[in-house]
């Protein structure tokens, strides 16, 4: 692990910090599902440490009316992993809510009926709504006499887009979760006109309190709010250099294989540099 991700480990995001509040996070459930719960309804947060993220904590678990409700804010391109992590956390967050014993017993025990969700305000086009299914990670498609069988575990996640501007009747529905979209489309905004990450974060954030925009959030956690969002978008460039870091040596591994075959077939060197881009040096040290 970097020092950079052991220093921030742990900690909460903007949107998290935000929702945790059982009264915000009511009203985005009934944004999301169409309910009219009232704001006195009983719920109880259950998240889990350290299981789908270990970098910045983005993650919300509750339950409410009967059901578990995995909620994700996701600000970089969705990962089609998502249903085989949540199913890692679903099954960690059962661990918490029943008894070790309770499972060996004869009579069925009811569990809340679980919802998972994850909503989208990336950069990178995407439609307002997508099912992600577990069964797209099987490697088989289940037929003939494992058909018959049954057992096919399945797990769905909805992918909510609430980019400003993309499903206005949730954003109608939830006043907090339109304002921290315009929040966020402020910052982008700012920083697309060639302002650095500090103050694009610092005029956005005044722009919102001075419109009465996330007003008293905004005032009572307003360093913290900035600390939050300057790792979150630092992280979101270091997982694009990563990618490219990898990407790189990905294709680098390719070019060595090729050189290996062209020194086993005894071509000059001149010409593998010039096939595979290869460094003379990179060149005799393999051969």
């Amino acid at each position: 692990m970097s020092d950079v991700t052991a220093a921030i480990q742990h900690k909460n995001n903007a949107f998290i910090t935000l929702f945790s509040d059982p009264a915000r996070l009511i009203k985005l459930y009934n944004a999301l599902t169409g309910s009219d719960l009232p704001l006195t309804t009983p719920i109880d947060i259950v998240t889990l440490e350290n299981v789908l993220y270990n970098i910045l904590r983005n993650d919300i678990a509750f339950v409410i009316d009967g059901k578990l409700v995995i909620l994700i804010e996701h600000q970089s391109t969705i990962n089609n992993n998502m249903p085989l992590r949540i199913l890692v956390y679903m099954a960690r967050i059962l661990e918490k809510l029943i008894e070790n014993e309770s499972i060996y017993r004869e009579k069925l025990l009811k569990i809340p009926r679980p919802d998972f969700v994850v909503l989208y305000n990336g950069e990178a086009p995407f439609p307002d709504e997508k099912t992600l299914r577990l069964s797209d990670a099987f490697m088989f498609a289940p037929e003939g006499i494992a058909a018959k069988l049954g057992g096919m575990l399945e797990l769905t996640v909805r992918v909510v887009n609430v980019n400003e501007g993309r499903n206005a009747e949730i954003l109608q529905r939830c006043k907090d979760l339109s304002d921290y979209a315009h929040l966020i489309s402020k910052i982008r905004e700012y920083k697309s006109k060639g302002l650095n990450l500090t103050q694009a974060l610092t005029q956005a954030v005044g722009d919102c309190i001075n419109n009465g925009i996330l007003e008293d959030f905004l005032k009572s956690h307003s360093s913290e709010v900035l600390n939050m969002f300057t790792q979150e978008f630092d992280i979101n460039v270091a997982k694009k250099i990563w990618m490219e870091e990898a990407r790189e040596d990905a294709v680098e591994e390719i070019q060595i294989e090729h050189a290996k075959a062209m020194l086993q077939n005894n071509l000059p060197v001149d010409l593998i540099m010039k096939i595979t881009k290869l460094s003379q040096g990179q060149i005799e040290a393999l051969a």
